[in-house]
């Protein structure tokens, strides 16, 4: 048998932007010639569109751009260097689908369409792409490389098949979001394809945020008995060239969870912040640790520079509150102002005469979310809301108050997590003022108020709706494992209450299973009771 070279594959981990077709067909391009002495350069799923494109890819103008661009980076890319990318792509039935592209020697060599579409969570590829037959390996300099497309992968046909077929090596193309937790499903569901084929896998997956999406790289690669061979950074740009096939292996140990969550959080930000072209951010500072944390992740995502913090004082507003916000703001080196609503609510008291209860806490919420708006309005910063997902899960969010804004940090973050990220953020530099993490949380909207006046503490609470959001469980089932069952009817009863919030809402970033917004869709209208 015929002695095969070693192929040189350059894995390239990039940030694309949806839509931008000739900007990501450049980066590409550079990317190819600036790795002439590779073999193959890989990218991630629809890299050259973006991902996730959604309704984009039904206008013809849009899949008519991305052929054009492809076919500008065949004829640019022609050396004895091979290119997979991935982008949408019309069959020869005129049908969309979700294709990766191997491009060698000026032309597109091979198509190979994506089968698997998945239609759950986060993705509704149904609904834009057609699936794709079974592939045969693509050859190339003796090798036989079967490539499939992220979800091909999730399960056992493409692969067996591929192997079937005779492939040397597995490569996936991904556009995998982050999730708590996911970057150990990922090399646990390519293990098992491993075991199954004894093939060696490349998994190259993409960075950055879209949207509520955030991308976060840890591609890899895995010899035949399912070992690291190579593993890149979560949430950075890397291009980094191995050797298949594999010969040696490392040990690789992920972040902690709180480094994995709050990259997310920043890139999350940063991405959004800057591919929609806004010039920094406006956030009412509070004194309080949810608008804490979100400052602090605006000023490492973007820099103090574009971080602009106001703190609107009431009557009720204490000293302590005046005195860490403007700490805080201090420690950040931001913009900070105080604006007082004193004025807007004495005008409102005159208006309305005089209300009170949760009417007047609504009103002073709302003048601080008008407040803002005018500021964005003038400056043309976005504002930024801070609610967690606990409250926004129970619903203790005011509509048009601190609920305004263009994006939220921390959408899909439970409160308790607010405190651990804020604990770990300070282990690196002591940033938050200590007197904001150890506080009671309070909107200060009357009197002495506090969070636990109405609301189970926040490590119950948390529990509590995690079984209920993210495990699906009952008031009973719940009830079963211990949790007061009067105390979990309420929140169940608050969490539907608040659907019709949620949906007004900013969008945020996902980190768990079950985001509100795509991944948890419930009936605003709704007489079923989960007892």
């Amino acid at each position: 048998m015929k002695h095969k070279e070693p192929l040189r594959i350059t894995m390239a981990q990039i940030n694309p932007i949806v839509g931008d077709i000739k900007g990501n067909a450049d980066k590409i391009i550079d990317i190819y010639r600036n790795n002439n002495e590779t073999d193959i350069v890989v990218f991630s799923e629809l890299i050259l569109s973006g991902y996730q494109p959604e309704d984009l890819v039904l206008h013809d103008s849009f899949i008519n751009s991305c052929k054009i661009q492809a076919e500008r980076i065949a004829q640019t890319c022609n050396n004895d260097t091979a290119l997979i990318i991935g982008a949408p792509w019309l069959n020869e039935k005129g049908e969309r689908q979700n294709c990766a592209l191997f491009i060698f020697d000026g032309k597109i060599q091979n198509v190979i369409a994506k089968r698997e579409l998945p239609n759950y969570s986060v993705f509704d590829e149904m609904r834009v792409f057609k699936h794709g037959p079974l592939s045969e390996p693509v050859k190339y300099k003796g090798y036989k490389i079967g490539i499939g497309i992220c979800e091909d992968f999730w399960y056992s046909p493409v692969a067996s098949h591929l192997a079937a077929k005779g492939a040397d090596l597995l490569i996936s193309l991904n556009g995998s979001p982050f999730e708590i937790g996911k970057d150990k499903k990922r090399l646990d569901i390519m293990r098992a394809r491993v075991r199954e084929t004894n093939l060696p896998i490349i998994y190259i997956n993409q960075i950055g945020g879209q949207d509520e999406i955030v991308y976060d790289g840890g591609s890899f690669a895995l010899n035949g008995k399912g070992e690291l061979a190579y593993h890149s950074m979560f949430f950075y740009d890397e291009c980094e060239t191995i050797q298949f096939p594999f010969t040696s292996i490392i040990d690789f140990t992920p972040p902690d969870a709180n480094r994995l969550i709050y990259e997310c959080l920043k890139l999350g930000l940063q991405d959004y912040v800057t591919k929609n072209r806004f010039p920094g951010v406006l956030l009412g500072l509070s004194g309080g640790i949810d608008s804490a944390l979100s400052a602090v992740i605006a000023v490492d995502a973007l820099g103090a520079d574009k971080v602009h913090c106001v703190m609107m004082p009431s009557q009720y507003t204490s000293q302590d509150s005046l005195d860490d916000a403007a700490a805080l703001a201090t420690n950040l080196g931001c913009t900070y102002d105080i604006i007082p609503i004193e004025p807007a609510m004495n005008a409102y008291n005159m208006m309305l005469e005089n209300p009170t209860g949760i009417t007047a806490e609504n009103l002073q919420s709302r003048i601080r979310g008008m407040t803002l708006m005018a500021l964005s309005n003038q400056t043309g910063k976005m504002v930024l809301s801070t609610g967690n997902k606990s409250e926004m899960a129970v619903g203790y969010a005011t509509l048009y108050g601190d609920m305004c804004g263009g994006f939220n940090v921390l959408k899909d973050v439970y409160k308790t997590q607010v405190f651990e990220l804020a604990k770990w953020r300070n282990e690196e530099s002591h940033i938050i003022p200590n007197n904001i993490i150890i506080r009671p949380p309070s909107a200060e909207l009357s009197h002495d108020q506090k969070d636990e006046d109405s609301l189970p503490p926040y490590a119950i609470l948390d529990n509590i709706l995690k079984g209920l959001i993210e495990k699906r469980k009952s008031v009973s089932q719940l009830t079963h494992e211990g949790f007061d069952h009067e105390i979990v009817l309420k929140i169940r009863r608050l969490l539907d209450r608040a659907e019709y919030k949620r949906r007004q809402a900013p969008p945020g970033i996902k980190i768990t299973m079950a985001s509100f917004g795509r991944e948890r869709r419930v009936p605003i209208t709704n007489y079923y009771e989960n007892t």
